[in-house]
Order: C-alpha cells, then sequence, then structure tokens
C-alpha cells in the first residue's frame, strides 16, 4: 500500500485550516490599536464608554504593557537600561 495518498488527507486537511485561520495582530500592534480606540472613548466622553467590555480589555492590555515596561526599565542590579 503506497504511503503517499494515506498521508495525502491530514496533510491537506492541515493546510486549510492552517490558511483559513485568521491572522492576527501582533501584541505591539494590539497595543496601539486599544491605546487609540481609550483616546477616543476619552474624546468622545460617551456616557456607556464604561460599560464596554472591549473598551474594559484594551484598558487591561495597556495596563498590562505598562507593568511590562516598567519591570524591563532597569537590568538586574537596578541599573537603568535607557
Amino acid at each position: 500500500m503506497p504511503l503517499i495518498p494515506l498521508f495525502a488527507g491530514p496533510i491537506i486537511a492541515a493546510l486549510i485550516a492552517t490558511v483559513a485561520l485568521p491572522a492576527e495582530a501582533g501584541e505591539r500592534d494590539q497595543l496601539n490599536a486599544c491605546k487609540t480606540k481609550v483616546e477616543r472613548a476619552a474624546q468622545t466622553q460617551a456616557t456607556d464608554a464604561g460599560d464596554d467590555p472591549e473598551l474594559h480589555k484594551c484598558r487591561q492590555i495597556i495596563k498590562e504593557w505598562t507593568l511590562r515596561d516598567s519591570r524591563m526599565s532597569v537590568d538586574e542590579n537596578g541599573q537603568r537600561l535607557r
């Protein structure tokens, strides 16, 4: 029995699944998009903006990046990297 037809089905299915998956933005792109969204919400000062779960998620992403950057600004000896 030839091996090529035996493995062709799963390989083709895996390729189709990989191509069909939506592309996700990188972490830095996501941060920039969230900063823009939060700034727009602050400018419009919408009354329902505080209840928006997507806006809350963006604020959490910004908070996590702020904490990450604060940890990365010094080396193991406490000397500033920047």
